[in-house]
């Protein structure tokens, strides 16, 4: 009979404790049935890496296809039982966390001062980020005359999916420097894929609509709407993608406005400047 390693496991009290818990930005909506465990408080907890979470980072196929991302958030955040379904809008907000409860608060950031052309290093306190996304609503209704259009936000599968067909497309972009191919073969390869990206962005939009209710019915069909934004008055895109685009941004993480010192002030740099926010795997778990 095999043994229950776990059973009576003096080491047990060893094991990895919540560090914090935190609000999905989402507030727990977009999840598919079974994605994600409740909790009465809406707070979720969440474990440092381990050992294993952090090698996961390293291995580079896994981080370009999601794997690794996907795998470490299960690991840190039990609650989300499969990581590829969750709303891309929870995405950074559930790394960040992850990397508090495993590295500290803080993190470190280097940038070139303007007009001085130096580097520094600023610290940016990543709890303010978190405290953030918990203020956010994602506005899932627009309205455009008699219509009433439902979005949702891309799945994480989505999202990485999305990214790694226009990353392919856009290497195509690198047969410019080809000497080798004629200016016609290199023309047509350029019109071939930027009709596939503009295709994959108008996909993109579709795949975003839940429904269009107008009058009693509503519209979920899939091809249907796809017919209707390939048939309908070029205004009714516009407006989807422009709230589309909208919420995104809500979730996007804002510059931090970085102030300089009198020396550097008096070598030529601005009183202040705004340093972009990254968040890579290169820095944000080494």
């Amino acid at each position: 009979m095999a043994e229950n390693t776990n059973q009576g496991n003096p080491l047990q009290k060893y094991y990895r404790q919540p560090k914090l818990y935190f609000e999905l930005p989402s507030k727990g909506r977009f999840y598919p049935a079974g994605v994600l465990e409740t909790t009465e408080t809406g707070e979720f907890p969440v474990y440092s890496m381990t050992a294993k979470d952090e090698l996961a980072f390293k291995t580079p196929d896994a981080l370009i296809n999601g794997q690794s991302t996907v795998d470490v958030i299960q690991s840190c955040i039990p609650n989300i039982k499969n990581a590829w379904e969750m709303p891309s809008l929870d995405l950074d907000a559930a790394l960040i966390a992850i990397r508090i409860a495993t590295y500290g608060e803080t993190m470190s950031l280097s940038t070139t001062v303007p007009g001085i052309e130096e580097e520094r290093e600023f610290t940016v306190d990543l709890r303010e980020i978190v405290s953030r996304f918990g203020g956010v609503d994602f506005d899932d209704t627009v309205y455009i005359d008699d219509l009433v259009i439902k979005i949702r936000p891309m799945s994480y599968k989505e999202y990485t999916q999305s990214s790694l067909k226009t990353f392919e497309e856009q290497r195509v972009f690198s047969i410019v420097n080809d000497d080798n191919m004629s200016e016609e073969e290199k023309i047509n390869k350029f019109t071939a894929t930027f009709k596939r990206l503009t295709e994959m962005t108008v996909g993109m939009v579709m795949s975003s609509i839940a429904s269009i209710q107008v009058g009693e019915d509503v519209v979920t069909n899939s091809a249907q709407i796809k017919d209707f934004i390939q048939n309908a008055d070029k205004k009714f895109y516009t407006a989807i993608v422009n709230h589309v685009t909208a919420q995104k941004e809500k979730y996007s993480v804002p510059p931090m406005t970085v102030m300089t010192d009198v020396e550097d002030r008096e070598n030529g740099a601005p009183e202040k400047f705004e340093v972009p926010i990254v968040f890579d795997q290169a820095n944000f778990f080494a």
